[in-house]
């Protein structure tokens, strides 16, 4: 079996050969800076900056700088293209030298990355075309685990930058010259308009230490520094930002390792209004409201379509009959499993079928079964049916983020200060009872010995961390009511498998293929793979498909080997599509979220013994509001919101809601809180 993985070297003499064939092609140059993306969902400029840091494994320090280059990389590819469909043959010629030469700029700093493995500055396209140079890279915003090598710049030609300084200046002082009375006018009224909770300057500001740099956390930093909070430090374990949200890239196209979705296309949803905010979304926007794609049996044939349809609207009445059991005031309900409430409904719809189709349209429903089992992350047995339909569903329909969901982090990390957030920092014990030699009352403790003083802890990581290491990282420990929460609520695990094949042996629309086991096969779940729930070419790639994978097995499949994992779905896919020239993948991108310490899962869902008043209890503050003390540590993340978890919008809405309660509690005690002088225990 052949299967060959590229080095970060030649993935990037890939990458620079298609740079230099669409440089010299500008007939097809305005299409390319359209369609290109890759994990940081942005243009091709962005490209070539956010994905040498990945490759380079400099981390997401250097990110904050793309992300506030992020306007002029937009005005200055959105002028080019301007300029291009111009009909002045001369304007063009010269526009596209222009960019050719900034391309070879850009080629000998990539270069330079492959071989010195650093890269601490960044180019854009300013609004005429021009290469300059920013650096906004300190060496105090390196990622902590950094070699000594990063700590070294790169030596730009003395021309280019002396150049790109001059432009810079002339253009300021073009600015300076020609501003007119209605631009004044604007900044002016641009200075008025502040947010409401912003803080009194002359208030003093306390100090936050923010655990975690997911979507929940960012949303808390970038709250906090727009209503004047800047005093803040945010400690993520990793050498990334975005938690669960992870985009990389395999082959033509991105690939999202976490979040995928967003759930509810509307303006109600804040991760929406941050993806188009951020200009990652594009016209039509496809709404994703049901499955679609082919079933196929384990004798190796496809269910009739039409006979599929009829089946997945029975599952989905036996699905919606589970989510009206939240509005149904009855004590019974609180006892049914979704696995037993399924099946019972399901049974009941089976028998509108004719005998002789009720053997595949079981194997439909079952199938559908086990993708509700790979979307909650867990055994549906474990799952309560009569919580089921506390989620809050938002109306738009699911969308993919076809730019990268990374990129909807853009305007959070935007808004933090410099020198705030700190990689390769996991946090050991957190000392919430701690008053010091400084008065501070809590401290947090790092793995590399440095311990931080604060008077507030915004926690954000996972409920898989606070099920794993509550016990230890909490000094007191938290109290029982919290500890039976974390204990009650249940975290899933859900993982994604990408697959790269030369000669693809599917089309792009040809849509999900989904395995239909039969329900005696799966009493047996011994083997990983029954926990795949779907497989579907990965979107915007032609070589790419995705495999997506559930519950406990997902977790037995990250103990594999990538050899093992291909070998295991290629043989399911030839057994279920009677296919057996199927070939080997070349390549293999695959998630880890259970094994990985720093998550141990990837979403939350309410068990047999959990309800919605169990993530209230997560969410509050400790000690509670109300006391004669302010809190110390307060809690955010997807878990702590009882109508939106599982979600990255639930993630961003819990991070506003702790900042605003720093915010609240800093106007009320004209600063930060007093030392601690009671412990309660």
């Amino acid at each position: 079996m052949k299967r060959v993985s590229q080095t970060p070297a030649q993935h990037w003499n890939t990458k620079l050969k298609t740079y230099e064939y669409f440089s010299s092609h500008p007939p097809v140059y305005e299409k390319y800076t359209q369609i290109f993306v890759w994990n940081c969902a942005l243009h091709s400029a962005r490209d070539v900056v956010f994905d040498c840091c990945a490759h380079a494994h400099i981390g997401g320090s250097q990110l904050i700088s793309c992300q506030r280059a992020y306007r002029d990389f937009i005005a200055g590819v959105a002028a080019a293209i301007a300029i291009l469909r111009q009909k002045k043959q001369k304007r063009r010629e010269f526009l596209m030298s222009q960019f050719l030469e900034s391309r070879s700029f850009c080629a000998g700093i990539l270069s330079e990355v492959l071989e010195l493995d650093r890269a601490l500055h960044f180019i854009t396209f300013s609004s005429d075309c021009e290469a300059r140079v920013l650096l906004h890279a300190p060496r105090s915003r390196m990622p902590q685990c950094a070699s000594p090598i990063y700590k070294r710049a790169i030596d730009l030609p003395a021309d280019l930058s002396s150049h790109a300084k001059s432009r810079a200046g002339d253009r300021k002082k073009t600015n300076e010259e020609d501003t007119s009375q209605p631009t004044c006018e604007f900044y002016k009224m641009k200075d008025l308009l502040v947010e409401p909770c912003s803080l009194d300057p002359c208030v003093a500001e306390p100090h936050v230490v923010i655990v975690g740099a997911g979507i929940a956390g960012l949303a808390a930093a970038s709250r906090l520094a727009k209503c004047n909070i800047q005093n803040f430090t945010i400690l993520e374990a990793s050498e990334r930002p975005g938690g669960r949200i992870h985009s990389c890239w395999l082959a033509d196209s991105g690939a999202e390792l976490g979040a995928s979705w967003i759930y509810g296309g509307c303006v109600a949803n804040p991760v929406f209004g941050l993806a188009a905010q951020e200009g990652l979304l594009r016209l039509p926007i496809n709404r994703i409201e049901g499955s679609h794609g082919f079933f196929y049996s384990s004798e190796g044939r496809a269910v009739d379509v039409t006979l599929s349809v009829r089946a997945s609207k029975a599952f989905r009445l036996a699905e919606k009959a589970a989510f009206d059991l939240h509005t149904i005031q009855k004590k019974s309900n609180q006892d049914w499993s979704m696995q037993d409430f399924i099946s019972m409904q399901a049974d009941q719809e089976l028998l509108r079928f004719q005998e002789n189709e009720r053997a595949d349209a079981s194997k439909v429903i079952t199938a559908l079964a086990n993708d509700l089992r790979c979307r909650i992350g867990d055994d549906l047995s474990l799952v309560s049916a009569g919580q089921f339909g506390s989620f809050v569903n938002i109306p738009g329909g699911n969308i993919r983020v076809p730019l990268g969901y990374v990129g909807v982090l853009a305007s959070l990390i935007r808004d933090i200060p410099d020198c705030s957030l700190r990689y390769c920092m996991p946090v050991q014990t957190i000392h919430w009872n701690a008053t010091g030699a400084t008065g501070q009352r809590a401290c947090v403790s790092c793995a590399n010995g440095e311990e931080i003083t604060c008077d507030y802890v915004i926690f954000t990581s996972s409920l898989g961390v606070l099920k794993d290491q509550a016990a230890e990282m909490f000094s007191p420990p938290l109290p029982e009511e919290k500890i039976n929460a974390i204990k009650k609520l249940g975290f899933g695990t859900v993982n994604k498998i990408f697959m790269e094949y030369n000669r693809p042996f599917w089309l792009p629309k040809d849509g999900i293929i989904r395995l239909g086991w039969s329900p005696e096969q799966l009493e047996d779940r011994s083997e990983w793979v029954k926990g795949i729930c779907s497989i579907e070419p990965s979107p915007g790639s032609k070589k790419v498909l995705c495999v997506l994978l559930g519950g406990p097995e997902a977790v037995s499949m990250e103990k594999c080997s990538n050899e093992e994992v291909a070998e295991t779905i290629t043989r399911v896919l030839r057994r279920f599509t009677g296919n057996t020239l199927i070939p080997f993948p070349n390549n293999l991108m695959r998630s880890s979220w259970a094994l990985d310490q720093n998550f141990r899962g990837a979403l939350s869902y309410l068990g047999l013994e959990s309800t919605p008043s169990h993530m209230i209890d997560l969410g509050i503050p400790v000690p509670a509001s109300g006391g004669s003390l302010a809190p110390v540590i307060l809690f955010a993340g997807e878990a702590t919101h009882p109508g939106y978890y599982g979600t990255t919008h639930g993630a961003l809405l819990s991070g506003v809601r702790e900042a605003d309660r720093i915010i609240q509690l800093t106007n009320q005690y004209k600063g930060p809180p007093q030392p601690r002088e009671e412990i309660p225990t």
